[in-house]
């Protein structure tokens, strides 16, 4: 599945946090999901910033916008989550890092009803740091590489990768009856079998059980 065509429309209001140095790309690479050694000067990329169990921090956009300097943006609010993990590991490393916010304002109703058929999460709805992991978004194929070597988080990654295992939950499309709202359970016949995370009129997005096939899955 390609990426919405709007997509930065979708994304709404961004955090950025730059990294900026001799060692900015042979840090960022060794701490991201995505392999940027290669990332040329104007080129953007997905990746996962992960917790070193593998679960997430922070979805980001990698943009490396001069030789030493990358920028990557993320949902409103989230810029110092961001900010703290690639500080946490930056040890006698050549690169500062620093954190342009954003206001956090009230979501766009048809912007939000046109990420949730689009299928894009959202930090704070379909993905919260410290609890979600990459397996059930739907966004492995753009913000992973399977061939770029260690970083933090690398292992839990693979290992689903390498035994073709489903993720617990994953994140899908489905259908809102009136009256739902984000919390609400998702039924399947008489079973809980997941949580509505957005939901616009009839559109929603939720975490289905993988014991279940209510709903369409989500995959870029």
């Amino acid at each position: 599945m390609e990426l919405p065509a709007d997509l930065d429309r979708l994304l709404g209001p961004r955090d950025v946090v730059v990294v900026e140095g001799a060692d900015a790309q042979k840090y960022l690479h060794s701490q991201v999901s995505q392999a940027l050694q290669d990332q040329a000067v104007g080129e953007q990329r997905w990746t996962f910033v992960l917790e070193p169990s593998g679960k997430i921090d922070v979805l980001a956009r990698v943009t490396r916008s001069g030789d030493d300097r990358f920028e990557l943006d993320t949902d409103a609010g989230f810029g110092e989550v961001l900010l703290a993990r690639l500080d946490r590991f930056k040890i006698r490393v050549s690169a500062d890092t620093s954190l342009q916010s954003t206001e956090v304002t009230t979501l766009d109703p048809a912007i939000e009803r046109d990420r949730i058929i689009a299928g894009w999460p959202r930090m704070g709805a379909e993905i919260v740091p410290g609890e979600t992991i990459p397996g059930g978004t739907g966004l492995t194929g753009i913000a992973v590489s399977y061939t770029k070597g260690c970083y933090p988080g690398q292992e839990l990654v693979e290992r689903m990768d390498s035994r073709a295992a489903q993720a617990p939950m994953s994140l899908r499309r489905v259908t809102a009856t009136a009256g739902v709202v984000v919390g609400d359970p998702v039924l399947d016949g008489d079973t809980d079998v997941g949580v509505i995370t957005s939901v616009s009129g009839e559109a929603a997005l939720a975490w289905i059980k993988r014991t279940s096939e209510i709903g369409t899955p989500i995959g870029f």
